[in-house]
């Protein structure tokens, strides 16, 4: 029996069956999971109409993905979900490894402090996808969300995309200047359009147990090689909100998928992992270990975002969190194309960026898969090896590998970005995150993620900017705040520990790092916003 308690969202009868005048929107987003729902809200923020369509009208069934990494919270601050997930979720940043009876060594994934979100946090996904919808009714005049509404027919055009789309009314044709698809791996605009999805498909299956107990485990990830309560595989346990345990159990491949998820097969797997019978099944289901991803994610007006552009295994939170970061990128770009102030081949560099992003995910994930499941003598000669050095040998840590966990990836040598000389965080990267103060205490990062900023840490800003990028002084002495159209008080000093006295950084509408200067010179600060707009190179 599901603990979260499902309540369908309303049906209405779209406009163009209502006798509405036909309109083009600007964009329309089909899927309403994740990805989708943070897609139409970046859309909002930036000011940018669009229609969200989803053939369902409930969140997520099950958990799904429930591991939540420090930069995807980020964005989900930004978006304005951020601390509310946080609050909800199992805050964690501790991993312990075993193998069979034995605690090969714990790490640490935010070692240090000074940061507004956590390293992890746990979440069902249902969760996401509710508070999602719930901020999407914040902005009544930018997202059209419809329920109920079912694509199956896409018709791409050098300047838009028609779709048409099945309702419980009918079916109608909508316009669009850009069509976003998030509808997941089994995308069914992808195999509208025929496009190619590439890859591998390990011969590995895992189940999926999320149950609900009261236990004393501790807020972290434990995963074991060769456990005594599975022979011979693999095992992973998380907590969860609600007093709910995702574990994780390696089955083989030759595992019956539908016989594998009966109760009277999976209860008796779970009593074996915690030493007794007092809990309940609140969702399970069996998965195939696979990485592809599209051999592009722009095809004209059509761009694919999540598990519909790429897909991995599970082990290390590169799914859910992967397609955040594909939104992240691509909507401040698509803003900026659909009001005219950069270049239709802005677009491009989302495909450039995140098949990147996508190639690291891929490969991390590989990788793991043959650690963690090794298919010949060999490899697992190597992999217990490794294990056994272990726990004493920092040089072995870092081969042991039960999912490297979801990090950003850096853009750092890529197309908008504008290389630097010296010392400070390197043009491509996410910006890390610092207390400061402006009147009350708070953080940096929330001061970037609308336009184009630059940011001057421990020098002079420039007397005059391009246009569209927004100034910000950050010091250690508050006496240089009346100098400044704006300014943060670096109270803790971190701001300048982590960038730089004397730095200036061109910050991305994305908070990544396009440039970073010694001096503030115009015309190179110039030059590097417009490699960061898609105008110059």
């Amino acid at each position: 029996m599901p603990r979260y308690a499902y309540r369908p969202f309303d049906y209405t009868t779209p406009p163009e069956l209502r006798g509405g005048k036909p309109v083009r929107h600007t964009v329309v987003i089909v899927g309403a999971g994740p990805v989708g729902l943070a897609a139409a809200i970046d859309c909002a923020l930036r000011g940018v109409r669009c229609v969200v369509l989803d053939d369902n009208n409930v969140v997520s069934l099950g958990s799904r993905a429930i591991c939540w990494s420090k930069r995807t919270l980020e964005i989900m601050d930004r978006l304005g979900v951020g601390e509310r997930m946080v609050a909800k979720g199992v805050t964690w940043k501790v991993g312990r490894l075993f193998h069979r009876d034995r605690e090969v060594w714990s790490f640490d994934l935010l070692p240090e402090a000074g940061h507004k979100m956590p390293a992890f946090i746990n979440l069902q996904q249902y969760y996401v996808e509710q508070y999602l919808v719930e901020r999407c009714a914040d902005f009544p005049d930018l997202i059209d969300l419809r329920w109920k509404n079912r694509v199956v027919a896409v018709s791409p055009r050098a300047d838009g995309v028609t779709a048409s789309v099945e309702t419980p009314d009918g079916r109608y044709d909508i316009e669009a200047g850009w069509l976003i698809a998030c509808d997941g791996a089994k995308s069914p605009v992808r195999g509208m359009l025929g496009l190619d999805f590439e890859g591998r498909i390990f011969e590995e299956r895992f189940l999926i147990a999320d149950v609900e107990m009261k236990a004393e485990f501790p807020s972290e990830r434990w995963f074991w090689f060769e456990p005594p309560f599975h022979s011979g595989q693999s095992a992973l346990l998380h907590k969860q909100p609600d007093d709910i345990y995702r574990i994780d159990l390696q089955l083989g491949w030759d595992a019956d998928p539908e016989e594998e998820k009966k109760p009277e097969r999976v209860i008796p797997r779970i009593e074996r992992v915690i030493g007794h019978s007092d809990f309940e099944l609140d969702w399970v289901s069996v998965y195939t270990f696979q990485c592809r991803r599209q051999s592009r994610f722009v095809h004209g007006r059509v761009v694919f975002a999540g598990d519909s552009a790429h897909v991995v295994s599970p082990f290390g939170a590169r799914g859910g969190n992967g397609g955040i970061q594909d939104i992240d990128n691509l909507i401040w770009k698509l803003a900026m194309v659909a009001k005219g102030d950069a270049p239709g081949s802005l677009i491009e560099t989302y495909d450039e960026e995140r098949i990147h992003g996508a190639d690291e995910n891929i490969l991390n994930s590989s990788r793991a898969t043959s650690f963690m499941t090794p298919k010949t003598e060999m490899e697992r000669m190597f992999r217990d090896s490794v294990l056994d050095l272990a726990g004493e040998h920092e040089f072995a840590r870092k081969l042991v590998n039960s999912g490297r966990l979801s990090r950003p990836c850096s853009l750092e040598g890529m197309s908008l970005q504008t290389a630097a000389t010296g010392e400070g965080v390197a043009p491509g990267t996410a910006m890390p995150d610092a207390p400061v103060a402006n009147g009350s205490a708070g953080w940096l990062l929330p001061h970037f993620g609308g336009g184009f900023v630059l940011m001057a840490v421990e020098t002079a800003l420039p007397a005059s900017l391009p246009e569209g990028v927004s100034p910000l002084l950050v010091s250690r002495d508050p006496r240089r705040r009346s100098n400044a159209a704006a300014f943060l008080l670096d109270h803790e000093g971190l701001v300048t520990q982590r960038y730089g006295a004397g730095n200036l950084y061109l910050v991305r509408p994305d908070q990544h790092v396009a440039a970073r200067f010694a001096g503030p010179d115009v015309n190179a600060i110039a030059a590097a916003h417009a490699r960061a707009s898609g105008r110059g190179a």
